[in-house]
């Protein structure tokens, strides 16, 4: 593909290939025979022939657009030249921006059937003027090949020998619109994947300009911080290169500093970063864990609180299900006091979040052995939550539903007596007739709370005290059997989910007996979305 080359192709016009050839590229794109094909090609390469003389670029390009997405990859390669590829380039500096927009779509296509290493070496120059370019389309076209580009071993040194190119993508960070400032992340996200471009971004001029790109304003300091905390959750050496560079430092700095709604802003990064182990020993080294419960022990003189504490709990709460639930309450009991204290306030606010932390909290075993040592307290919290789940708004009605059904499942292999008799408390904790409940819930018409109804059956399933409970509960099972009540595919599918699970229990057969079991096997079998057929005859004369 060497520059200057020409594909030349003979097509007394391009358009009749486009429609006569048997491929209706300008009614959609669509391929039908090999010979087709080959008319799709040769109108391609027509129209790129077209598009590099400038003859009436934009109809040329109309077209052009539509038959780049009808021809195969390998097709592609096989008519384009430098001339070609230049040209569209060219045709981008125009100020119009459908035109623009058009050259930008052909150029996405045609880029992605080029070799990583053949865009980089033979069209830097023009991703580059891309980074400048007026249209934020064009700069995210740039950005994003750069991104491919780097994922390619054989070509991301290039990348890394053109610091300007760099140094720009950078600026990009701090861009208005966040479409480019979101890719420009992700490229760079890439590019620190390996220890040269660790290098190159953290021990090199570069990490000056992302600092000078963070003073640009909160928002972008922001996005930087969300850069840093991407790159740091890959490896301990690449934790180890961000916080050398001081940036983590800074991230520490604001979320333990004075500003509510910087906290508020950093907590998330924060917890983002707790994810891994390595970004937890940190944490926790730093002393970064102590601080934040520190600042819950204080919050109760700060009239403010209301706006970073949700973030702060949510940070526990992840870190209890992704390290130890019983070390992480035991150590910081502030977070289990606080949790409760949310949970039994008026603040619907508060209320969902601990509702989500419990459930999350409560998703294992050990997290649910954690919150039984509460006892009474929350037996008591678990009936406000029951209550919450039939009279509360559908939002918070349905993170009840959920952080229940949470609560509730025992998987088969962790069912012992004393497991069950705790889960079978807690179910009847939360009502005075709570099977009666939920499935009052469930017949609503409204299909997130009859899902989220559904998912709680679903949930104890399997335990033999609720099988016990259903079968009692007068037309329970028949409920559960007809699926003229189950108006969308959503709903559909819930219920299947509860049929699988009720089938899949050892005990159910005993429980259910052999007439109820045998029905459910019938609708396991059937699968969710059967319909029985139905017969009708029809009568000469009627009406």
């Amino acid at each position: 593909m060497g520059r200057g080359r020409h594909f030349v192709v003979v097509v007394a016009d391009a358009k009749e290939a486009l429609s006569d050839g048997g491929a209706v590229v300008a009614r959609g794109g669509r391929a039908a025979s090999g010979g087709a094909k080959m008319a799709e090609a040769e109108a391609v390469a027509e129209l790129l022939e077209r598009a590099a003389r400038r003859e009436s670029p934009l109809e040329e390009l109309r077209a052009l657009r539509l038959a780049v997405h009808a021809v195969p990859p390998a097709a592609l390669r096989a008519c384009l030249s430098d001339d070609h590829l230049g040209a569209l380039f060219a045709l981008l500096s125009v100020n119009d921006r459908e035109q623009v927009s058009a050259c930008v779509s052909i150029l996405e296509r045609l880029l992605q059937a080029l070799d990583p290493l053949y865009v980089i070496q033979n069209l830097r120059e023009e991703l580059q003027k891309g980074l400048f370019h007026p249209d934020d389309s064009v700069k995210i076209l740039s950005i994003s090949q750069v991104g491919r580009i780097v994922e390619s071993s054989d070509s991301i040194t290039e990348i890394l020998n053109s610091p300007e190119l760099l140094r720009q993508i950078i600026n990009c960070i701090g861009g208005e619109k966040i479409a480019v400032a979101k890719e420009a992340i992700k490229s760079l996200s890439r590019i620190a994947q390996t220890q040269d471009g660790l290098e190159a971004l953290f021990v090199s001029s570069l990490l000056s300009d992302l600092k000078n790109v963070m003073a640009t304003n909160d928002i972008v300091r922001y996005r930087v911080y969300e850069l840093i905390v991407e790159i740091s959750s890959v490896s301990a050496e690449s934790l180890n290169y961000c916080a050398n560079s001081g940036l983590i430092a800074e991230l520490i700095g604001e979320l333990t500093g004075d500003d509510v709604l910087i906290r508020a802003a950093c907590i998330e990064m924060v917890t983002s970063l707790a994810h891994t182990p390595h970004g937890r020993q940190y944490l926790a080294q730093q002393g970064v864990i102590d601080k934040i419960s520190n600042i819950i022990l204080g919050a109760e003189s700060d009239p403010f609180s209301g706006f970073y504490i949700p973030g702060f709990v949510k940070f526990f709460g992840n870190l209890a299900v992704v390290d130890s639930p019983q070390q992480i309450c035991e150590r910081y009991p502030v977070f289990m006091e606080k949790v409760f204290e949310m949970a039994e306030s008026h603040d619907p606010t508060m209320i969902g979040v601990a509702v989500d932390t419990l459930g999350v909290l409560g998703s294992n075993v050990e997290g649910k052995q954690v919150l039984q040592k509460a006892r009474s307290r929350f037996q008591n919290l678990l009936n406000r939550i029951g209550h919450q789940a039939k009279n509360a708004p559908t939002e918070l009605r349905l993170r009840c539903l959920d952080a229940i059904a949470a609560l509730l499942y025992l998987p088969p292999e962790q069912q012992t007596e004393d497991l069950l008799r705790m889960t079978e408390s807690w179910f009847t904790s939360l009502s005075t007739q709570p099977l009666e409940l939920f499935r009052s819930i469930s017949t609503q018409p409204f299909p997130d709370l009859h899902c989220g109804a559904l998912r709680v059956f679903t949930a104890i399933a399997n335990q033999p005290w609720a099988q016990k409970l259903m079968i009692d509960s007068p037309g329970f099972v028949e409920y559960v059997v007809d699926r003229s009540v189950e108006p969308d595919k959503a709903s559909k599918d819930a219920k299947y989910e509860l049929v699988k699970a009720l089938v899949n229990s050892k005990t159910i057969a005993e429980i259910f007996g052999n007439q109820y079991y045998l029905r459910l096997r019938a609708y396991l079998r059937e699968g969710p979305y059967y319909v029985k057929a139905v017969s009708t005859t029809a009568v000469e004369g009627a009406e």
